[in-house]
Order: C-alpha cells, then structure tokens, then sequence
C-alpha cells in the first residue's frame, strides 16, 4: 500500500491480500474495499472503498477525502475494472 488515501483503514506500507475470485458468484457491495486498475492509465493500481453502486457501475472512494484521488476525479467505473477484494490487511 502506498500513499494515504485510505488512512485510518490502510496506511502507507501495508500490505493487502486481495481475493480475486470474490466476485465470481456475487456483486461488489457498497463498503468493500476493493483493488481496481485506474480507468484512465491502466497500469496504475488503486485500492479504495465502494461508496455506492448504481446502474452498474461502482463510485470508489478513498477513506482519507483529502488525500484521495477517485471516483470524485474520474467517475464510477464498471466492474471489469475492479480486480478482486481486499480481504485481509499485514
């Protein structure tokens, strides 16, 4: 983990383990926290919060609003997007 964006939840250089099965069988729900490949440059990874889901598409959102770029920056984004869930934090 990188930056701040997800403070007081993640804090820069801790690690994560996504499961990215979780989706298979059932849809990303508001609260998950959720690795995602930025829309725009598609080598950048983003680890934010679903604040809401509608018509199919996912508003991502980082704990820390100050220090968060997001969804508020580049739209919902749909769910070929996300990668898996964060299910556990070192």
């Amino acid at each position: 983990m990188q930056g701040r964006s997800m403070l007081p939840t993640l804090h820069p250089g801790d690690q994560v383990l996504v499961h990215p099965n979780a989706y298979r069988h059932r849809l990303p729900q508001q609260g998950d926290i959720v690795l995602a490949r930025h829309p725009h440059q598609g080598g950048l990874y983003l680890i934010k919060r679903i604040q809401s889901v509608v018509s199919d598409q996912y508003f991502l959102i980082g704990d820390n609003l100050s220090e968060s770029t997001d969804s508020r920056v580049f739209r919902a984004v749909t769910l070929d997007l996300i990668l898996g869930k964060v299910v556990s934090l070192f």
